[in-house]
């Protein structure tokens, strides 16, 4: 498995991430056990999860379950901000708030220390020099290594930036942001201000929520239980006359050539500047595997050429 550095850190992650949204929500947890260990099996050390997900709690406490001795083995990122009730008190970036939140997490997850701690959005009550005070405390405190963020426009990342470079504090050093072959907005602004910044970008939806997998076809019905099936606002999202024109002319291109939609939407990415590692979730061992071997394809300058060419933003 290759490893990167995230952004102009020392923190080195795998190429492939393990997105673990999934535990505690769509797989129990003996599937979320057997997911775990062929990931640490193929030698994936990223593994990215946020208090929200499972439920609420659910992810963070099935991987606390799960781990034991091999949580030194992983780089462990975990999320805050979304909101963890109804009444909005648990959510934001606030230095009352993340106090709790960063305990809360570790309990969860058994463990001392979080690798990576992201700001799942942002909080528009709440100054960010605010927020990066109570982060920088957790980093000098040993309960947090490294800060990220997830979810901000451009010039709120850029606030974020300097804000911390003229106070002296530790700076986001990476964010999370939805990019794949058919969502390319990041390119306008937010990739070249991370590039300028030296943050490192982590995709999630590297799949456009399957369409980029190549099992889905126009006018015939959609296969049961994919999430594209079941859940109709992103089918609304993605299912548009521009991606169908896009994902066709894709599949025929990789077809010409003998790989699949899954290695050219994985390996696209990591091609892309300041891409880390492609964040994907997997609620069966069998599609760990296929995700690192998607990762495997290295594209020539002319294969983005025709790439680009196709996919237009």
């Amino acid at each position: 498995m290759e490893t990167r550095n995230l952004g102009q850190s020392g923190l080195r992650v795998s190429a492939i991430g393990l997105g673990c949204n999934n535990f505690g929500g769509r797989i129990d947890i003996d599937a979320t056990r057997a997911v775990i260990h062929q990931a640490l099996d193929l030698g994936i050390t990223l593994f990215d999860t946020a208090d929200t997900y499972g439920e609420r709690g659910g992810s963070e406490t099935l991987m606390g379950q799960i781990l034991g001795d091999d949580r030194k083995r992983i780089v462990l990122a975990t999320k805050f901000a979304m909101p963890m009730d109804d009444v909005g008190v648990k959510v934001g970036g606030s230095r009352r708030y993340i106090m709790n939140a960063v305990e809360d997490s570790l309990r969860r997850l058994r463990t001392d220390w979080i690798d990576l701690y992201q700001m799942h959005q942002t909080d528009p009550r709440t100054p960010i020099e605010e927020t990066l005070r109570a982060l920088d405390d957790l980093v000098r405190q040993g309960k947090v290594r490294y800060i990220g963020c997830s979810n901000f426009p451009a010039w709120q990342m850029v606030e974020a930036a300097w804000t911390a470079r003229a106070n002296g504090l530790n700076a986001f050093v990476s964010c999370q942001d939805e990019y794949s072959l058919v969502f390319r907005k990041q390119e306008a602004e937010l990739m070249p201000a991370a590039r300028k910044y030296g943050l490192g970008l982590l995709p999630y939806f590297p799949l456009a929520s399957g369409l980029l997998t190549g099992k889905y076809r126009r006018n015939a019905p959609l296969p049961a239980g994919t999430r594209l099936a079941n859940t109709q606002r992103l089918a609304d999202r993605y299912l548009t006359e521009r991606n169908w024109q896009i994902s066709e002319k894709l599949g025929d291109w990789v077809e010409a050539r003998g790989r699949t939609m899954l290695e050219l939407a994985f390996s696209w990415l990591l091609a892309q500047s300041p891409v880390a590692s492609v964040i994907a979730g997997a609620t069966k061992p069998a599609q760990l595997e296929q995700n690192v071997k998607a990762g495997d394809w290295k594209l020539t300058a002319e294969e983005l050429a025709e790439i680009d060419a196709i996919a237009t933003p």
